[in-house]
């Protein structure tokens, strides 16, 4: 009971060092977002009609679109349920990384590169369980093209999910096989490569040779996981997404979804929003690596009654016994 009670204030600190911070972050790096969901969601141009004044040529291109035709604050549509799962989710993926780290532990006395990767897969699972019910939501209003003043509200829209098609796969969790493997993948590949290269690189006494090395090997960890997760994140885009025929189901499950992708509009589709996610990761090393001093004096002062270290983590400082997954839309 003593090592529960004691995780709980760990989670807790956890939050509240970066919930203001999580918050100002998805309300700033939000429109990044909406422009990858909207690349993924749009076929190939071969497939649509030469004169849908919404084909967007890239991301600077889908950005013009937009503010001409919906107005400036489309870029923030459906940025309510993010927010709303911004708390739970950081709670529950410290909690469970730290229950999974245990678990795969593998007899070692300290926690190994492996030991990360899969505490990450499981945390990334049980996180996308959580979110996806959101998820479906905020991609159901991001899709929508019409002026921003004119789309409906999030419960509005909630409420008819539910009413039109349930709680269950064809409702307010459907795509959550998509999601599971898209943010159990990234956390795997991220956790796995970090940890695995992080003692090969030098620390450095300077603080800001350090935090370039801190940022430079969370970006590249996290584009590898981009990379590998991304054909999932195609998937669950179109299957959460509106159908291209109202009324007919084209993307139904992950693997019919990336196939079908695949077949009609080549190998590169799978990568749609790339670009974008790349920026997101980007900013959120930044923000992480730039915030973790601040927090790490924080969380070092209200853990000594825990009689817990505190040290730097890639993410944030915590006590040595957390270390919280990465938050950003994976």
């Amino acid at each position: 009971m003593p090592d529960l009670e004691k995780l709980l204030k760990q989670a807790a600190m956890q939050v509240g060092a970066g919930g203001s911070a999580g918050f100002i972050e998805v309300c700033i790096m939000h429109p990044l977002d909406l422009v990858k969901t909207r690349l993924q969601l749009q076929a190939n141009k071969s497939l649509l009609k030469s004169s849908d004044p919404h084909y967007y040529n890239g991301i600077i291109d889908c950005m013009k679109k937009m503010y001409r035709y919906e107005g400036l604050t489309s870029f923030w549509k459906g940025i309510l349920p993010p927010i709303l799962a911004e708390t739970p989710k950081r709670a529950v993926k410290f909690l469970t990384f730290e229950q999974y780290k245990k678990i795969f532990m593998f007899g070692s006395s300290t926690p190994t590169p492996l030991t990360f990767a899969l505490a990450g897969l499981g945390a990334g699972i049980t996180e996308a369980i959580l979110v996806n019910p959101f998820e479906v939501v905020k991609v159901t209003l991001q899709s929508n093209k019409a002026l921003a003043a004119h789309v409906p509200s999030t419960w509005t829209v909630t409420r008819q999910i539910v009413r039109e098609n349930g709680l269950g796969f064809r409702g307010l969790n459907k795509g959550l096989t998509a999601t599971i493997a898209r943010n159990g993948i990234f956390n795997m590949v991220y956790f796995g490569f970090y940890h695995s290269f992080k003692g090969y690189l030098p620390e450095y006494e300077d603080p800001l040779l350090e935090f370039g090395r801190k940022v430079a090997l969370g970006f590249t960890s996290g584009v590898l996981g981009s990379c590998v997760n991304i054909p999932f994140d195609v998937a669950k885009s179109r299957i959460q997404g509106p159908q291209p025929t109202p009324g007919l189901i084209k993307y139904s499950s992950t693997t019919g979804a990336i196939l079908l992708v695949y077949r009609e509009e080549g190998f590169r589709a799978l990568y749609k929003g790339l670009l974008p996610k790349f920026f997101l990761v980007l900013t959120h090393e930044i923000r992480i690596k730039n915030g973790s001093n601040a927090s790490s004096s924080k969380l070092a002062t209200h853990s000594a009654s825990l009689s817990t270290v505190c040290v730097h983590t890639p993410f944030t400082a915590v006590p040595r016994q957390g270390l919280l997954p990465t938050d950003y839309n994976v």
